[in-house]
């Protein structure tokens, strides 16, 4: 944990020990002191502030060796934009409730090394990560998995379509078929992925999705039929 003020240390501390799931490796308020420590240790969860006199959260980011997820905890939400081009794990706001910290922590806790004697954060608290981040026209929109219908690329765009909005972004539809579960959205067509839980019906060539015709196209059409399990 790194933070310029002792209050906010205190605070993390208290809510990992109350989890029962967090071993805390080492606790910081001065970053230069904290960089000298991570360079010689490797954890697997930074809790870090942005704020700091000297270096910035982001700066020592830059400066760390290897990758640990990291949580960054801040007053402000200024920084949501330049977190998400750092792809870091999780953006808890000041002041930090325990309800927060727990679902910050629990979104990531696959992957993580459990204190001893303790079970995965998601496990314990049911939590489970099911949103992500579309970056578009400067901001970061929050969008449900659950609610999306399908993907549509236009150029070099990609249109994200649920049931009352459509978000576009600029990507490419490779990178988006790579974040999204194989387990429920499949690539129909050169230019859409769809949700395969929200189609309707088939008819011809095409799937019927909240009323749009969504295009099979040749090269996928037997993996549909396949993963559809058509009797």
């Amino acid at each position: 944990m790194i933070d310029d003020d002792q209050v906010s240390l205190a605070i993390l501390e208290n809510y990992c020990l109350k989890s029962g799931m967090i071993e805390v490796a080492g606790k910081f308020n001065n970053p230069a002191e904290a960089l000298v420590y991570l360079r010689s240790h490797v954890v697997d969860l930074v809790f870090l502030d942005v704020e700091m006199p000297e270096i910035s959260g982001f700066e020592l980011m830059d400066q760390l060796t290897y990758s640990p997820k990291i949580i960054l905890t801040t007053s402000k939400t200024d920084y949501a934009f330049t977190a998400f081009q750092y792809e870091v794990a999780g953006y808890l706001k000041k002041p930090v409730t325990y309800d927060r910290f727990i679902r910050a922590v629990g979104k990531i806790s696959e992957g993580l090394t459990p204190a001893p004697g303790t079970q995965p954060v998601a496990e314990a608290t049911g939590a489970k990560s099911n949103d992500i981040f579309i970056r578009s026209d400067g901001k970061l929109i929050r969008l449900s998995l659950d609610d999306i219908l399908y993907v549509e690329c236009i150029g070099d765009y990609v249109r994200y379509v649920t049931g009352d909005r459509k978000v576009v972004s600029h990507a490419t539809m490779k990178g988006i078929q790579e974040k999204l579960d194989p387990a429920n959205f499949l690539k129909v067509h050169r230019s859409f992925i769809v949700n395969t839980r929200k189609i309707k019906d088939i008819q011809d060539n095409n799937l019927v999705i909240n009323g749009n015709l969504i295009p099979i196209s040749r090269a996928h059409k037997a993996e549909v039929m396949q993963r559809l399990r058509i009797v």
